[in-house]
């Protein structure tokens, strides 16, 4: 017979909610372990995935900039080239007794150098050669590309000529206001900038050449009197909210202009960089040899070149800018029936055309264009070229992820004004010597004796053939 004692029924109750009780809590214990676990795993792999994702961002970097610079590189060697080349066509200009102009290879660098980018860019190349690029070893990239587009420096107004003699400042200054001239800038210069300050024509292009020059006296860049350099440069800089000092040295990058008076966005847009994604569309610069190329230089440029050295002509005083617009159409007719040709053998071509005379002449009059008549044909012939030395390299590598692409910017500027030729003797060889050997090494190595080779100096210093870097900058 079962008993039925209270007291033993109570223990018997009270052992099983402790046991459910020591259940429940087990069961919280382990549901808060693996509630734990969870959090844990989940902020590992979002620690784990971001890691992961920094390095492979990093690994992206590392290879779009290595695609970049070798897109530099490879541009510096096709513009050392180019003497190369036109050796190759001047049987044909000996023949009509001319000197063969240059050849702006630096204007097909993209379609030139894609056996050496990536799979598109190397079919696209294949068919403007007529290459089979099958037969061909170790070419082209994998896992990303570049982007090219080699801009000729010498096309542009070079602000640093402020930075030069009396001469360069007064031809500087005839640029500088014949581009800012044209009368559909009128109300730019008739209003207040962000300081409640008017800034005329000829202020800003004071401004431009005091910041580079260096001296202290105010430069005046009013071309009905003699430039005078008797007054103090005025004290603009020190009343701003934060102060700072001109330069008085010559510029050093085109960013740098923003800092001179009067250089404002409004400014920059019409005068300096018109079109940002396009530099060829540039107009002002701070590298370069200070003559413009004028067979490389846009129509607008080219109107305030020659507006320098005429001052007076129909061409620049039209009221109604029609004999601007006939000078800027003709001009970008001429460039493209040319197809990237040059369109000038010398600068005395470019100075017959607007003057009616030549071969393009006498179609730019017929279309209603003044003849323009220089105040000195010498000294405007100073001021322009045929050939440039000193090139912008803007150089884009690309790789492209998941749902990502990494880009890398360089720009560089390369001056090959004494570069040595890519037939000639070797890079960085001082002109006039000879690479010799030293016993015990190659040339211009520290033998066992400590002498030094007598030409490894000379040698250093020299450019080499793929010219000097006069800036670098990485995005």
């Amino acid at each position: 017979m079962k008993s039925t004692n209270p007291g033993s029924r109570g223990r018997a109750a009270a052992r099983a909610r402790r046991r459910r009780r020591e259940r429940g809590v087990a069961l919280i214990m382990v549901l808060g372990a693996i509630a734990v676990m969870v959090v844990m795993l989940a902020e590992f792999q979002d620690d784990a995935g971001a890691e992961f994702a920094s390095a492979l961002a990093a690994r992206d970097g590392v290879q779009a900039e290595y695609f970049a610079r070798s897109a530099v590189n490879l541009s510096r060697l096709l513009i050392a080239a180019e003497p190369t080349m036109r050796q190759a066509i001047s049987p044909l200009f000996m023949l009509l007794k001319r000197s063969p102009p240059q050849l702006p290879v630096w204007e097909y660098s993209d379609r030139i150098l894609g056996a050496f980018n990536d799979q598109e860019s190397s079919t696209d190349f294949a068919g403007f050669a007529g290459l089979d690029m099958s037969l061909g070893k170790n070419l082209g990239l994998k896992g990303g590309r570049f982007e090219i587009d080699v801009v000729d420096e010498d096309s542009k107004i070079n602000v640093n000529m402020g930075a030069s003699n009396e001469i360069a400042h007064i031809r500087l200054a005839k640029q500088l206001m014949a581009l800012m001239m044209p009368i559909q800038y009128n109300p730019f210069f008739e209003q207040r900038d962000i300081t409640g300050n008017y800034n005329d024509r000829l202020t800003i292009c004071s401004a431009m050449i005091d910041w580079a020059d260096p001296d202290e006296q105010l430069y005046s860049c009013d071309l009905t009197n003699a430039p005078s350099s008797n007054a103090v440069e005025d004290a603009w800089y020190q009343l701003l909210p934060k102060p700072y000092r001109r330069k008085n040295a010559p510029y050093d990058s085109l960013e740098e202009l923003h800092m001179v008076r009067g250089v404002s966005d409004d400014f920059w847009s019409l005068f300096v960089d018109p079109d940002p994604t396009n530099p060829k569309k540039r107009q002002i610069t701070v590298w370069g040899q200070g003559a413009v190329n004028v067979n490389s230089a846009n129509p607008l440029t080219l109107y305030a070149l020659t507006c320098s050295g005429a001052p007076q002509s129909e061409l620049c005083l039209d009221p109604t800018g029609q004999q601007m617009q006939l000078f800027v159409m003709g001009l970008t007719m001429g460039q493209g029936i040319t197809m990237g040709a040059p369109l000038f053998g010398s600068p005395a071509d470019f100075i017959s055309m607007v003057k009616g005379q030549g071969m393009l002449g006498p179609l730019l009059t017929a279309m209603g264009l003044k003849p323009v008549k220089f105040q000195s044909e010498s000294d405007f012939s100073k001021s322009i070229s045929t050939e440039s030395k000193v090139f912008s390299i803007y150089a884009v590598g690309v790789v492209k992820g998941y749902k990502r692409e990494t880009r890398v910017k360089i720009h560089a500027v390369v001056d090959f004004r004494s570069a040595p030729s890519l037939t000639g003797s070797g890079p960085g060889t001082a002109p006039g010597t000879t690479n010799t050997t030293t016993p015990g090494g190659p040339s211009g190595t520290v033998p066992t004796n400590g002498v030094v080779d007598a030409n490894a100096i000379a040698a250093a210093l020299q450019p080499g053939i793929g010219g000097q870097v006069l800036y670098y900058d990485i995005e």
